[in-house]
């Protein structure tokens, strides 16, 4: 005999387990990220492997990633579309409804791809800047290496600079 029932784990052993605080955690249900999977009698949060993996991208997102819980909401919001659009586009009666569900799947997927486009640029950014600076660093010890050869090669020659 198995045993069907989703195992439930209370807010410390998940954010253990994720590498989370309970309290970011509470942080992102109160920003509507996430929902328990249940309470317990004494009204304590229960999460399932579902709200794990959830908590997982979140994580991704925030500290691999950088996005803000706004642009983490954006993503989620689309993502949780795009899964009941799946299940709706099954059910649909015909090629007109499911030509629309396809269509608004587009448009969240598009969405997507503006918010993950605009970090790169984001990013393509700072990356230039630094790479820039460090340039602009090298040449910088270049031309003091220069003068201190310079310096050393005069000394070396017995003449002295005034």
């Amino acid at each position: 005999m198995t045993d069907e029932t989703p195992r439930l784990r209370r807010i410390r052993e998940v954010a253990d387990e994720v590498g989370l605080t309970t309290r970011a955690i509470r942080y992102y249900e109160e920003m509507g990220l996430l929902t328990p999977a249940a309470r317990s009698d004494g009204s304590q949060r229960l999460y399932d492997e579902s709200d794990i993996e959830r908590l997982r991208a979140i994580r991704g997102l925030r500290d691999d990633a950088g996005f803000s819980v706004a642009d983490i909401t954006r993503l989620l919001e689309d993502t949780d579309h795009l899964a009941r659009s799946r299940t709706a586009f099954r059910q649909a009666e015909g090629p007109a409804e499911r030509l629309g569900i396809a269509r608004g799947g587009l448009a969240r997927v598009d969405r997507q791809i503006g918010l993950l486009g605009g970090k790169i640029d984001r990013l393509r950014a700072m990356l230039d800047d630094t790479t820039a600076r460090r340039a602009r660093i090298v040449a910088l010890i270049d031309q003091l290496e220069a003068e201190l050869a310079g310096l050393e090669t005069r000394a070396g020659s017995g003449i002295v600079p005034a």
